[in-house]
């Protein structure tokens, strides 16, 4: 899962982006709403926002990507706790609203249960066929059978499922699994995804020739 952090403490971002980094997410991180506006619509699971942002404020973020069509999932996560607050972020678009601070799992079974329902899932597990992923355990399996998993492959095939059914290029899935500033072969996609189809099976994961990898969902 790769998510956006706008938040203007740069060391609690950072310290945040590495929590979620040892869970399986990749984050990337603006300062200001202004630098969110532009790369917000760059292909992120969700958004975590702080409201107390310099210049425009996280409200007023909000309701610009909402206004100009952004359907991501929004995390409101700020030290403002009270109930106006709460509603006035919910009203703005936001999906769901953490007060600081939070403990790192908490924060991960939010914004899971925040992909798991913009990818039309449900339940708690992921299921496509009889393949399927339980982000709490952060296990993968076929029928009742775990699967043994690398971070790497467990981050790729999650990656799959949240997007079963679409098409995936290489930069995109390179992007969901390492940060921007995170040295990239783009080699590697191939060679992680050839390891992962020796787990899951060759005809669950099907190559579209010059354009990227699709998750079969029949």
């Amino acid at each position: 899962m790769r998510v956006l952090i706008v938040e203007d403490e740069v060391e609690l971002a950072a310290r945040m982006a590495a929590s979620l980094a040892r869970h399986g997410i990749t984050a990337e991180i603006v300062g200001t709403a202004e630098d969110a506006e532009s790369f917000a619509f760059d292909g992120f699971v969700v958004l975590v926002v702080d409201l107390g942002l310099p210049g425009m404020s996280g409200l007023e973020l909000i309701r610009s990507l909402r206004a100009r069509g952004l359907k991501t999932p929004v995390l409101i996560l700020t030290a403002r706790g009270s109930w106006q607050d709460k509603v006035e972020g919910l009203n703005a678009g936001a999906d769901d609203f953490i007060v600081k601070p939070v403990r790192i799992e908490e924060l991960v079974a939010r914004l899971h249960a925040l992909a798991r329902r913009a990818a039309g899932h449900s339940a708690s597990r992921l299921r496509v066929g009889t393949l399927s992923l339980d982000p709490a355990l952060k296990q993968a399996f076929i029928g009742d059978d775990a699967i043994d998993l690398t971070g790497t492959e467990y981050r790729l095939l999650s990656l799959l499922i949240y997007n079963a059914g679409r098409v995936l290029g290489q930069s995109a899935i390179l992007d969901h699994l390492y940060p921007l500033q995170a040295e990239r072969d783009p080699n590697t996609v191939e060679v992680h995804m050839g390891r992962l189809r020796r787990k899951v099976g060759r005809d669950r994961i099907k190559t579209v020739r010059g354009i990227g990898y699709r998750l079969m969902t029949a």
